[in-house]
């Protein structure tokens, strides 16, 4: 199948660059739907000539139909866009790529979806279907799930199918932090979760940027024990990969903490902690929760980020993280590989 496609892009390189570009059309109003033809436009950034073309040739397929509303995909068209997947995998080398950034960052898994967060945001929901699907296959009764808060994450739970299949599991925030998003924190994607898996769940209401002392104080009262123990016992990990900067300022940190990061050059942050270039933990959040000495012991460590300008905070939080498996889009890993060749 690889000699086949490799003929194909020298012989006729126009065939693979147009089917890329169906593909992302297709997968654009997959995510999108109904959806204009004015946005589609916009969100691709092609030329609405091109665009009216390309819809044209994919209603005649019926891959498309075009409601008041906007278009949307039929099932011929969500048919094709499975199928294809594997194939638009291949012709960009993205299987090569995942062998690379394993290898390179020393985990047991990379998987990379095409496109770029940074460019087209509907790659976030396509991030998430993958995740949940690799989620799916790894469940088995009696497993523990730890979850983060986050946008990231939220997609995963809103891609997770419903299952009723298993028994005795249990889903539980990774760590403390109210947020002030109410729809991406963590106990709220706990519960969404649960409901998914048709499980239990326990929550942990604790906010973030508390003293060293009152977590200390807390972590004493027998109800957040008995949920840290879970917690601390959980053998599939989900979080999400944030820019050290970006984090701190989310996470309401003070000047003098800002600038402490920028001294010791952190760049990434995952669960409360904030690492430099050579995957070192600078930094970290007072909280509750999952800590960096029990990665180590949780069987799948599944890290879901995107964007090319997310690169160098994943190859921070990522390295050596032996249990890692990495979900990423084509602009990150891109993004990495350039920055391995650097170093």
């Amino acid at each position: 199948m690889e000699e086949v496609l490799k003929i194909q892009q020298k012989i006729i390189p126009e065939m693979i660059e147009l089917m890329e570009k169906r593909y992302n059309i297709l997968r654009n109003i997959y995510y999108s739907q109904p959806i204009g033809r004015r946005m589609l436009s916009r969100n691709l950034e092609l030329s609405e000539r091109i665009v009216r073309t390309e819809i044209n040739f994919l209603k005649e397929q019926n891959f498309i139909e075009i409601t008041l509303p906007g278009m949307v995909i039929t099932p011929q068209g969500e048919e094709v866009i499975d199928k294809l997947k594997n194939y638009i995998h291949q012709t960009k080398g993205l299987n090569d790529l995942e062998n690379i950034i394993r290898q390179a960052l020393g985990i047991r898994d990379v998987i990379i979806v095409p496109g770029n967060l940074d460019e087209d945001l509907n790659v976030m929901k396509e991030l998430g279907k993958v995740a949940a699907n690799y989620l799916k296959s790894i469940l088995s009764d009696s497993s523990i799930i730890a979850i983060t808060g986050g946008t990231t994450v939220k997609d995963v739970v809103e891609s997770m199918p419903k299952i009723n299949n298993l028994n005795n599991m249990i889903v539980v925030p990774a760590r403390g932090g109210m947020g002030r998003n109410l729809e991406t924190q963590a106990n709220t994607l706990v519960s969404n979760l649960a409901n998914k898996l048709n499980c239990n769940y326990k929550l942990l209401h604790v906010p973030d940027n508390l003293s060293s002392e009152a977590v200390n104080a807390m972590v004493k009262e027998k109800s957040v024990k008995d949920i840290l123990d879970v917690i601390y016992s959980a053998n599939i990990l989900i979080y999400g990969i944030g820019r050290a900067d970006e984090m701190a300022r989310r996470r309401g940190l003070s000047e003098e903490e800002m600038e402490m990061l920028n001294l010791k050059k952190a760049v990434g942050e995952a669960f409360g902690y904030y690492f430099d270039r050579e995957g070192k933990i600078v930094y970290s959040n007072p909280t509750m929760g999952i800590k960096n000495e029990h990665i180590g012991n949780v069987e799948h460590i599944i890290a879901v980020s995107g964007g090319e300008s997310k690169a160098e905070a994943i190859i921070a939080t990522e390295l050596n993280n032996k249990n890692g498996i990495l979900i990423t889009d084509e602009g990150a890993a891109r993004k990495m590989v350039r920055l391995f060749n650097e170093n």
